[in-house]
């Protein structure tokens, strides 16, 4: 199979300032804010996210990890932080890319347990085949795949890049 390159280093880099320059200024009033990453590439993602954030806007920012067990559904979802320490707070939910909406809807139904000020997703790579209403709020590229196709994105020392195969 060949691996075709959708977002480069330089995309990455403008995608994720983008989304934070959207969070900002749906987020402009708050006094803090929670990133919470879907581990592993939607962490990484959020870390990079919180650190433009941190760069553009005087808003406290809180960085959160979300572990979701893809093939447990029923299990909890496990969070770094307690869930007082994010109530009533705006939560930015975060992954790499949204396939189904799986992972995403099972990490929303977490922070549902909890009174928040407003919940919003985001996501680098919106692939369109999502089979629960799960929506985006911040993404940096919608692409239009068949379900055969894979998207990967890959965040390393390198540089980072989004390929489909």
């Amino acid at each position: 199979m060949s691996k075709t390159t959708i977002l480069s280093q330089e995309d990455i880099t403008n995608k994720i300032r983008r989304i934070a320059y959207q969070i900002y200024e749906v987020n402009a009033n708050e006094k803090e804010i929670i990133i919470a990453g879907i581990e592993k590439r939607g962490f990484e993602l959020a870390e990079k996210i919180t650190k433009v954030l941190k760069s553009i806007s005087d808003i406290k920012v809180e960085l959160c990890s979300i572990k979701v067990n893809k093939t447990a559904a029923l299990e909890p979802v496990k969070s770094s932080m307690l869930s007082s320490d994010y109530a009533s707070k705006s939560v930015i939910l975060v992954d790499d890319v949204l396939n189904s909406g799986t992972t995403l809807m099972y990490g929303v139904r977490h922070f549902l347990e909890v009174p928040l000020k407003q919940l919003k997703t985001a996501v680098l790579v919106d692939r369109n085949h999502k089979k629960y209403p799960i929506k985006v709020d911040f993404k940096g590229i919608s692409l239009s795949t068949s379900i055969q196709d894979t998207v990967k994105v890959v965040f390393s020392k390198n540089g980072d890049y989004a390929y489909m195969e």
